[in-house]
């Protein structure tokens, strides 16, 4: 069974309607045919804010080509069976957020195997952001305050980093990924840019596709003597 994770960096300024597009990409990959896409969106990384909810509802609650459906844990899951209602979606799509919280929750309510069975039996694991990090051994996070923080207590299911929103050479969440990187605090691994996101197949990185033109991916590696190397990674232009 192939297994599929598809890992994101939202449009956060401008056209940022253009994430629904790398949405739209997430849930062809589950290539279900003639009947609907099982997709269910998890806006854990946000508190299960009533206005993520709404607002997924209103982008695909009305889309005959899916069925769309929403996991929330707060206060309590919204559905009996959890393991049943994730094992039964073709695509699981993450929100942004807190990725520290995001992990905490998950792992109260025992997510993270029932995550992996559900990855290993070909649902599509995808998201943004917060939602991106989670698959990795983690990133750069502000969860903790103000400032950017390691945190490398993802899923790990991918054995690599990941920067989100890398896009300008003096942003702090560029700047900071390749220094923590360089010192160790961080693995090697990819980031991207906004409107930019990462197909992996396997576990192996198979590609990355873009909605917004000259954008970039970045393969981004401790240099062995303190430092960082970086290599751009062209994504395709969907």
């Amino acid at each position: 069974m192939t297994s599929q994770i598809f890992a994101i960096s939202g449009v956060l300024v401008g056209e940022r309607a253009r994430t629904l597009d790398l949405i739209s990409y997430a849930v062809s990959l589950a290539g279900v045919g003639d009947r609907p896409t099982r997709f269910c969106f998890v806006p854990t990384a946000e508190g299960d804010h009533p206005g993520a909810v709404d607002w997924f509802k209103g982008a695909y609650g009305n889309d005959p080509a899916i069925e769309a459906g929403v996991l929330t844990l707060f206060t309590k899951p919204n559905v009996a069976d959890v393991r049943s209602f994730l094992l039964d979606q073709d695509v699981l799509w993450v929100g942004g957020g807190s990725v520290v919280n995001l992990m905490a929750v998950w792992r109260a309510h025992g997510l993270p195997e029932i995550l992996e069975e559900c990855w290993r039996s070909g649902v599509v694991m995808a998201g943004q952001s917060a939602g991106s990090l989670c698959w990795h051994v983690g990133g750069p996070t502000d969860s903790f305050g103000d400032g950017l923080d390691a945190y490398g207590n993802c899923l790990g299911w991918l054995p690599w980093s990941n920067g989100v929103h890398d896009d300008l050479a003096d942003q702090p969440r560029r700047t900071t990924y390749r220094r923590l990187v360089a010192s160790g605090a961080l693995p090697g691994g990819y980031a991207t840019e906004d409107g930019v996101g990462l197909h992996y197949v396997d576990g192996e990185l198979k590609e990355a596709v873009a909605v917004l033109p000259d954008k970039r991916a970045w393969q981004v590696e401790p240099d062995g003597d303190g430092g960082f190397r970086e290599t751009a990674i062209v994504p395709r232009l969907l």
